[in-house]
């Protein structure tokens, strides 16, 4: 492969864009990150012409990889020919929110945004508003956007901000615990239970390695938050119409939070967030209630016709059988390889997801091991080292996953999320030759 056209296009967005690109996980490649040219169903073209099979999918909106069904295409054609946008309400956005009303079980309101981030931003206001209180618990290492109440890093005891430009003042409103700790949780409940508005998690880390809960630990944030009259919100962005199918992952794992966020999926590969929970508490945003939320492109009709299509060519097709089937075969494939050849790693993910982490450690006997992917059985003999939260995917061999393995998987035609962090999306458009093709280039490079 050569790629002298991403090399130059590279070198001109140094010039007018930080680090030349508009979002740093971007960069994360090195030398520099291949330039997309264009998308062919499953498959990801570079600025050079090259392809790649595509298991990044934009990082997750993408359900039916880069070709759209017709239904949806025309959708999305049809509102833009008809206007850019209004600054009004239109029937689309109704349309849309009674769909997910219908399905998701969390869901009687919501209030449609621009972004994951501004999802889980006006999620947290709301959190504060409504309960009065000013604390949010968070999980250490989780991701909930480029936001100042959850980029924060540390413990309980000690939180600080995890980047310049938030005041440490701001940090001291966040409590971050360990995923997967029970005692943690308790722990931090009975210090600032009166004063926790929130507990914000993903129903699983997949932003940080994907990492599953283990049995009872989404019922014991449940418990904990009803017992001291706080909101248990999940962040769905990633999670949300990808696992658990229609239900999300709040169905699958049959914990009904609060509040929960959205973002990628529900906007059909458009910009786009939402926040979504009982009556009760979403008509506290404004106008309704007292905790202002606003936005221009809040709504928008091509984004609204994008994603209610996108989820109602789900639910009259075989979209999730198919995409579900195609991740257990690729994980239980995956999982053999690394028997074979780095009997240490984890292979993780449910549903439409995948990962291998370079886990440091494992067992000498893999008998009884988790089949197609890590799923927290005390019985499986990777249990004792297999990661439990986001500190445990943090001390992976990240940097090997980057800088070797990466580059070995991109030679061979497979395009693989850009650090050891991000989920890996599986999408209607694959195939089982994918799945195939990606089983050789893992051979290959471990």
């Amino acid at each position: 492969m050569h790629h002298d056209e991403s090399r130059d296009l590279y070198d001109r967005a140094l010039s007018v864009m930080p680090g030349g690109v508009n979002s740093s996980v971007r960069a994360a490649i090195e030398p520099y990150p291949p330039f997309a040219q264009r998308g062919d169903g499953g498959h990801l073209i570079d600025a050079d012409g090259n392809r790649y099979v595509d298991w990044v999918l934009g990082l997750g909106p993408l359900l039916y990889g880069h070709d759209t069904p017709e239904p949806v295409q025309a959708a999305v054609q049809s509102h833009a020919s008809e206007g850019p946008m209004y600054g009004m309400p239109t029937e689309i956005e109704v349309e849309h929110a009674e769909f997910v009303a219908r399905h998701v079980p969390s869901v009687e309101m919501i209030r449609f945004v621009n972004s994951g981030t501004e999802a889980t931003v006006s999620a947290v206001r709301l959190a504060r508003g409504y309960t009065g209180r000013n604390k949010i618990v968070v999980m250490q290492g989780g991701y909930h956007g480029a936001q100042e109440s959850t980029l924060v890093e540390g413990n309980a005891d000690n939180p600080r901000p995890s980047t310049a430009g938030i005041p440490q003042s701001f940090s001291q409103h966040t409590l971050p615990v360990p995923f997967n700790d029970e005692e943690a949780v308790h722990e931090v409940f009975e210090e600032h239970g009166d004063d926790i508005a929130a507990v914000l998690v993903e129903p699983l880390l997949a932003n940080k390695g994907i990492v599953m809960p283990e049995d009872g630990y989404h019922e014991t944030l449940r418990d904990l938050t009803a017992d001291h009259d706080s909101l248990l919100i999940f962040d769905e962005v990633i999670t949300g119409f990808r696992v658990g199918g229609l239900q999300c992952a709040q169905g699958k794992f049959g914990v009904t939070p609060d509040v929960t966020t959205f973002g990628k999926i529900i906007g059909g590969g458009y910009p786009v967030g939402a926040i979504g929970g009982k009556s009760e508490i979403i008509e506290h945003f404004t106008p309704s209630g007292d905790v202002f939320q606003a936005g221009t492109f809040s709504g928008h009709p091509v984004t609204m016709a994008a994603g209610l299509e996108t989820l109602r060519y789900a639910a009259e097709n075989d979209v999730y059988d198919h995409v579900n089937s195609l991740g257990e075969q690729l994980r239980s494939g995956l999982t053999e390889v690394v028997a074979d050849q780095a009997p240490e790693y984890t292979v993780a993910g449910t549903d439409s997801l995948f990962k291998v982490l370079f886990t440091r450690d494992g067992p000498r006997d893999l008998d009884g091991q988790c089949e197609a992917g890590c799923r927290q059985r005390p019985d499986c003999p990777r249990y004792e080292y297999c990661p439990k939260n986001g500190a445990d995917v943090g001390n992976c061999e990240t940097d090997r996953w980057r800088r070797v393995f990466w580059p070995k998987m991109k030679e061979q035609g497979v395009f693989l999320s850009q650090n050891q962090f991000e989920s890996q999306f599986i999408s209607y458009a694959h195939s089982e030759e994918d799945v195939e093709k990606t089983l050789e280039a893992y051979k290959e490079a471990l």
